[in-house]
């Protein structure tokens, strides 16, 4: 019986991805599971098809063994209906339409709906730019004119323009000044508070992962090892465990953790 606070429900996924000569599996026999309001943090070496789970979860990936349920619902790909629309995405870059202004990119997945009366969708364009911590004299420029904190917020407003309960991001805070990832790191945290969103991140920033996530699931051996809080995760005995999480910048952020813990 499915919870009623299950928001995502992975059970026995298997990912393998074939070549002419040869086979690679990602995934095999992967479960995992989470729950309304929970941040989070997918982390694992490279290979072990982080980025590839999150395109899975939101149907733009099908595996080849398993089945992904969102919110209720069996996620099949190319969903438009359903699941899939609730569920908002980040892409690592962005992902903005070049030849967009910023209030046309935000506006995008509502003018595809083809129901909404044009000032309808332009009002709430316009509350997500501004909700993302922009001005609204930022919204008819173009993308090229953006700064790279900039183009993450754009994109942050898009992936929200629907009012998904879920909200999907990959390297949120990558390619970012220290300064402008802090900003985004606060304004993450205060849209999940705010919107009671559940969160889904995949990150290698562990300062960043640290000040978010309620809990991590570290993918190794093709599965997920561990699904548990920040604190717990660390004391796991794996190899790739120590290695992630026990260095110089972990213990720093460990410790910042321990003196400021993040309560949701």
């Amino acid at each position: 019986m499915t919870k009623p606070n299950l928001i995502v429900d992975i059970q026995g996924l298997s990912t393998v991805f074939k070549t002419p000569t040869k086979e690679f599996v990602v995934h095999r026999e992967l479960s995992l599971q989470i729950e309304k309001g929970q941040v989070l943090s997918l982390v694992g070496g490279s290979g072990t098809g982080k980025t590839v789970l999150l395109r899975q979860m939101l149907g733009l990936e099908v595996p080849t063994k398993g089945q992904i349920t969102v919110l209720g619902e069996p996620v099949t790909q190319g969903a438009v209906k359903g699941a899939a629309s609730r569920v908002g995405m980040l892409f690592q870059h962005g992902a903005l339409f070049s030849a967009f202004s910023v209030l046309e990119n935000i506006a995008f997945p509502l003018r595809e709906l083809k129901t909404l009366p044009k000032k309808l969708i332009r009002d709430a364009a316009m509350v997500k730019l501004q909700m993302v911590g922009l001005k609204p004299e930022d919204a008819a420029k173009m993308p090229a004119d953006l700064s790279g904190g900039m183009i993450k917020r754009v994109a942050l407003a898009r992936a929200l323009i629907m009012d998904p309960p879920l909200l999907l991001l990959d390297e949120p805070t990558a390619g970012l000044d220290p300064q402008a990832s802090d900003g985004f790191v606060t304004l993450l945290r205060s849209l999940h508070r705010d919107l009671e969103l559940t969160v889904v991140m995949v990150t290698h920033d562990l300062d960043t992962l640290f000040e978010l996530s309620t809990r991590v699931a570290v993918l190794a051996e093709k599965r997920v090892i561990i699904n548990a809080p920040p604190l717990d995760v660390v004391a796991f005995n794996h190899p790739f465990i120590h290695e992630f999480f026990l260095g110089e910048r972990g213990q720093r952020a460990m410790e910042l953790l321990r003196e400021y813990p993040f309560v949701v």
